[in-house]
C-alpha cells in the first residue's frame, strides 16, 4: 500500500507578505502594497514542473556538481578518499535521514525537497546531540551509531509516521537558477576555505617547522574531551569544569566515532566545509520559505557568503573585528550555531506565518536548547528579535500574540539552561560599556567629539553592515508597515550589532553578536532587494544587463584594490581614526562615483532604452556588492602568509604529535598525562604564554597541566597566572625532582599514568628512567609510564 499523499502548502505561504493566524497580520494596518506581486507560485510550479519531467535529471546537477566540486577540493587537500565516502554516509544516514524523518513529522505541510532535506539535517545535527549525551552518561559510546537506527525503526513501526518516507505531491520544485546560484556559492566559498585554511593547515604537521593557528588545536582538544568523557572538562587541566558553548565539539566527536574517521581530519578537513555548505543551502531555503521567493534565497546566501566586509587594505585588516570567515575555521561553534541559528529563524518565522502547527514549538524549542550550547552571541539576538516583535505586535492589535510569548517563553528557558547549566553563570569576561569597542578610535583624551562619533559609526556600518542595504528600500516601499516576519527579522538584525556595542569582552568576543545578527539582517536585505528587482519589470535585455553590471563592477573593484590599494599607514604623530582612513578616503570615492552615475542616468536611459527604469535596482545592487572583494583580498593575503598573515601562529612540531598520538593509541581514554611543556613562548623568557594545547589535541586524552589560558578561571580573572601554584609545582616536580613518593602520589591523588617530557622545554631528570618505564623516545618527546 501505498504511502498517502500531503498536502500542498498553501499558496499564502507562497506570498511576498506571508499571512497565518490572527495575530500574523501585518504589524502596522498597511493599506494597497506599494510594490506589484511577484508572479503567482502556481505558474512558476507548473513551469518548473514542466521543465523537470522533461529533463529528470536536469534538476539534480547543480547538486551533483557542487558535490563533485567540494571533494575535489577535499581530495586535493589530501583528504583520502575512504573517509570522503565514509562521511557521506553519515551525512546522509546518521543526520539527513533521521532528521528529515523528524522535520517531516514536525512540519504541517511540505514547501519543496531541498527545504526539507536541509532543515531535516539541522534537525539531525538536534537530535545527534541527546543521542551522544545518553550513550555518554551511561558510559556505551560504541553503540552511538545506533540511534539514527533507533528512529527509523520507529518511524517504521508506527503506520501515522511511516508515510513520511516518501513525499508524494505538494513539493515546489527548485528552480535551476536558484540551484545554480546556491551551488555557485557553495562552490565559491569551499574555494576561499580551501585557500585559506585547507592549503594552510595540513592535517597532521609534516615536519618541525610546522605552524598553525593556535585556536586550531585547542577546538581539536574539545572534540577529544568530548569523545572519550562526560561532563566535560578542561583538557588542559583535568579536573577543571568546562563552562563553555562546546556543542559543535560534541558533533565532531560523534562524527569521529559513528563514521570512524580519525578526529584530526573530521576537525581540519571535513565539518568546516559541510557546515559551510549546509548553512548556505538554510539560509537559500529560509529566505525562499519565508518570502515565497526563490530570488531571495540565492540572494540571501550570496550576501552572507560570497560578499565579504568592505575593506581597502592590502593586506586586508578587519577594524571592527575579524573577517567573518575566519571566525568560522579557527573555531567552528560560529559556524555550527549559525546552522542552528538559520534553521531556526525558519521555524520562527513558519509560526508567525500560520504555517507550522503547534509541533512546530516542539521543533523550535530543539532548536533553541541546541543553539544555547552552541554559540553563546545566539540566543540574546533572537530574545531582542522575539522581544521587539511581541512589543510592535501588541502595541498594534492590542492583544497578546500568544505565538510570540510562548516562543519568548521558551527562548528564556534554553537561556536559562546555558546560564545555570553549560556556564555556571561565567561570563567570560562579558561586562555592559557602551560603545567600548569604538573607544580605541577615540582621539581626545576626555572622549569622543560628536565628528568622531559619526566617523567611526559611518566606518562600521560600511565596512560590517553594507551588506544589509537592501533592509532600506523594504522599509520605504512597505511604508514601515511590516508584517511579524519582517519585525523579527528587522530586529534580529539591528539586535546583532546594538548588543555588540553595548558590551565589552576583551579579544573583540563581542563581535559574535554582529555575527548572529547577520542570520537575521542579510534575509531582509534580500527581501528588499527582489522588492525592488519586481518594481523595476525589468525586460530579458534588462535582466542580462544587471547580470552583466554585477559581475563587471565585482571585477573592477577586485582589481582596483589589487593595484591601489595597500597597507593602512599611520601618521606622526599617531591619531587613533587612523586605522579607518584608508575604508573613509575609498567609501568617499565611490560614493562620488556613485553620485555621478546617478547624474548621467537619465541620458544614458534615453540613449539605451533598456537602462529605463532600472536606476533603482542598478544602484541597490552595486551597493550590496561593493564588498566583493573581501574574501578574494583575504585568499590574496593567505596566499603570502600563512592562515592569513595576521592571525597568531604557533610551532607545531611533528615530533610533538607524533608522541601525542603513540599516547592515544598505547592508553586508556580515562588516563591523565602530565607535561612539562606549558608555554608557546620560549622557556628563557620572563614570562608565560600558556597556550599550549597540542598533548591534550592529539593525544585525546586529559593533561594535569598543560595550558591554562582558554580556561573559565583566567577568562573571568584576565590574568594568565595559574590559580593552583601548588599543582603547578607538583606537577613540574615530577620531571625535574622526582621521587617514588612523589610519583606514588601523582598517580593516586591525581590519576596521572604518563609523564610527557619535551627536551627543547627542559631536560628531565636522569632519575625517570629508574622510577618510570621509558615506553616513548623520538629524540624530542620523551614518554614515561608510571609504573
Amino acid at each position: 500500500m501505498s504511502a498517502p499523499a500531503e498536502q500542498p502548502a498553501s499558496p499564502r505561504a507562497e506570498s511576498n507578505a506571508p499571512a497565518g493566524a490572527e495575530e500574523n497580520a501585518p504589524a502596522i494596518p498597511a493599506a494597497r502594497p506599494p510594490v506589484p506581486a511577484p508572479a503567482p507560485a502556481a505558474s512558476v510550479s507548473s513551469a518548473a514542473g514542466e521543465r523537470g519531467r522533461a529533463y529528470p535529471l536536469l534538476r539534480f546537477l547543480p547538486f551533483v556538481a557542487t558535490v563533485l566540486y567540494m571533494a575535489a577540493v577535499l581530495a586535493a587537500a589530501d583528504t583520502a578518499l575512504l573517509d570522503l565516502v565514509k562521511y557521506a554516509l553519515y551525512l546522509a544516514l546518521a543526520l539527513m535521514l533521521p532528521g528529515t524523518l523528524v522535520y517531516r513529522a514536525l512540519r504541517r505541510t511540505p514547501h519543496s525537497l531541498v527545504d526539507d532535506l536541509a532543515m531535516g539535517t539541522a534537525v539531525g545535527l538536534v537530535l545527534e546531540l541527546p543521542a551522544w549525551t545518553l550513550v555518554s552518561v551511561l558510559d556505551i559510546r560504541g553503540v552511538l551509531w545506533a540511534w539514527p537506527l533507533v528512529v527509523v525503526a520507529l518511524f517504521g513501526a508506527v503506520p501515522r509516521l511511516r508515510r513520511h518516507f516518501v513525499v508524494r505531491g505538494g513539493y515546489t520544485p527548485a528552480p535551476l537558477g536558484f540551484s545554480w546560484a546556491v551551488g555557485g556559492a557553495v562552490a565559491f566559498f569551499t574555494t576561499y576555505l580551501s585557500s585559506t585554511f585547507l592549503e594552510r593547515n595540513p592535517i597532521l604537521p609534516t615536519s618541525d617547522d610546522t605552524r598553525q593557528y593556535l585556536d586550531l588545536a585547542y577546538q581539536l582538544s574539545l572534540a577529544g574531551e568530548a569523545k572519550y568523557q562526560f561532563p566535560l572538562h578542561v583538557p588542559q587541566v583535568a579536573g577543571e569544569p568546562l563552562f563553555y558553548h562546546w556543542f559543535g565539539y560534541a558533533h565532531m566527536a560523534s562524527t569521529s566515532m559513528i563514521a570512524g574517521i580519525d578526529l584530526p581530519v573530521v576537525a581540519l578537513r571535513l565539518a568546516i566545509p559541510f557546515l559551510c555548505a549546509l548553512a548556505i543551502l538554510l539560509t537559500a531555503v529560509v529566505g525562499w520559505r519565508l518570502s515565497g521567493r526563490a530570488l531571495v534565497g540565492a540572494v540571501a546566501a550570496a550576501l552572507f557568503f560570497v560578499v565579504g566586509e568592505t575593506n581597502f587594505t592590502d593586506p586586508v585588516s578587519m577594524p571592527f573585528g575579524t573577517q567573518s570567515s575566519f571566525v568560522i575555521w579557527h573555531g567552528m561553534s560560529m559556524i555550527y550555531s549559525w546552522v542552528l541559528l538559520i534553521a531556526l529563524i525558519g521555524v520562527v518565522c513558519a509560526l508567525l506565518t500560520g504555517t507550522l502547527g503547534r509541533a512546530g514549538f516542539v521543533l523550535a524549542f530543539l532548536l533553541l536548547l541546541a543553539s544555547s550550547g552552541a554559540k553563546a552571541s545566539s540566543l540574546p539576538v533572537v530574545a531582542v528579535a522575539l522581544l521587539v516583535t511581541f512589543v510592535v505586535v501588541l502595541a498594534v492589535r492590542r492583544r497578546i500574540p500568544w505565538t510570540l510569548l510562548i516562543l519568548g517563553l521558551l527562548t528564556a528557558a534554553a537561556q536559562l539552561f546555558a546560564m545555570a547549566v553549560l556556564f555556571r553563570f561565567q561570563a567570560y569576561g562579558v561586562t555592559p560599556e557602551p560603545f567600548w569597542s569604538f573607544e580605541r578610535f577615540w582621539t581626545p583624551a576626555d572622549g569622543p567629539t560628536w565628528l568622531a562619533v559619526v566617523t567611526v559609526v559611518f566606518a562600521f556600518l560600511v565596512n560590517m553592515q553594507l551588506r544589509t542595504a537592501g533592509i532600506v528600500p523594504l522599509l520605504w516601499l512597505r511604508r514601515g508597515r511590516l508584517d511579524p516576519t519582517q519585525v523579527f527579522l528587522l530586529a534580529g538584525g539591528v539586535g546583532g550589532p546594538l548588543i555588540y556595542l553595548m558590551v565589552k569582552q576583551p579579544g573583540d568576543g563581542n563581535q559574535y553578536f554582529t555575527r548572529s545578527g547577520f542570520t537575521f539582517a542579510v534575509l531582509l536585505s534580500a527581501w528588499g532587494f527582489a522588492m525592488v528587482y519586481d518594481r523595476a519589470k525589468l525586460s530579458r535585455a534588462g535582466r542580462v544587463f544587471l547580470a552583466v553590471e554585477t559581475l563587471a563592477f565585482a571585477i573592477v573593484l577586485v582589481i582596483a584594490q589589487f593595484r591601489l590599494a595597500g597597507p593602512a599607514e599611520a601618521s606622526v604623530p599617531p591619531r587613533a581614526i587612523d586605522p579607518l582612513t584608508p575604508l573613509l578616503r575609498w567609501s568617499l570615492v565611490l560614493a562620488a562615483i556613485g553620485l555621478l552615475v546617478a547624474a548621467l542616468w537619465p541620458a544614458l536611459s534615453r540613449w539605451l532604452p533598456a537602462l529605463r527604469g532600472t536606476g533603482g535596482v542598478v544602484a541597490l545592487t552595486a551597493i550590496l556588492v561593493v564588498g566583493a572583494p573581501g574574501l578574494i583580498m583575504d585568499m590574496r593575503k593567505s596566499e603570502r602568509f600563512p592562515n592569513g598573515g595576521a592571525y597568531a601562529t604557533i610551532s607545531l612540531p611533528k615530533s610533538r604529535v607524533d608522541a601525542a598520538r603513540w599516547l592515544r593509541d598505547h592508553s586508556a581514554p580515562t588516563d591523565v598525562v602530565a607535561t612539562n611543556a606549558h608555554c608557546i613562548n620560549a622557556p628563557t623568557d620572563a614570562y608565560c604564554d600558556p597556550r599550549s594545547f597540542w598533548l591534550s589535541a592529539y593525544a585525546e586524552r586529559r593533561v594535569l597541566v598543560e595550558g591554562w589560558a582558554f580556561a573559565p578561571r583566567v577568562s573571568e580573572s584576565g590574568s594568565w597566572a595559574f590559580w593552583d601554584p601548588a599543582l603547578l609545582t607538583r606537577n613540574d616536580a615530577a620531571f625535574t625532582t622526582p621521587t617514588a613518593a612523589s610519583l606514588t602520589a601523582l598517580a593516586n591523588d591525581d590519576g596521572v599514568r604518563w609523564l610527557v617530557a619535551d627536551r627543547q622545554v627542559a631536560q628531565e631528570s636522569p632519575e625517570l628512567r629508574v622510577l618510570a618505564n621509558l615506553r616513548y623516545d623520538n629524540g624530542r618527546v620523551f614518554v614515561y609510564e608510571l609504573r
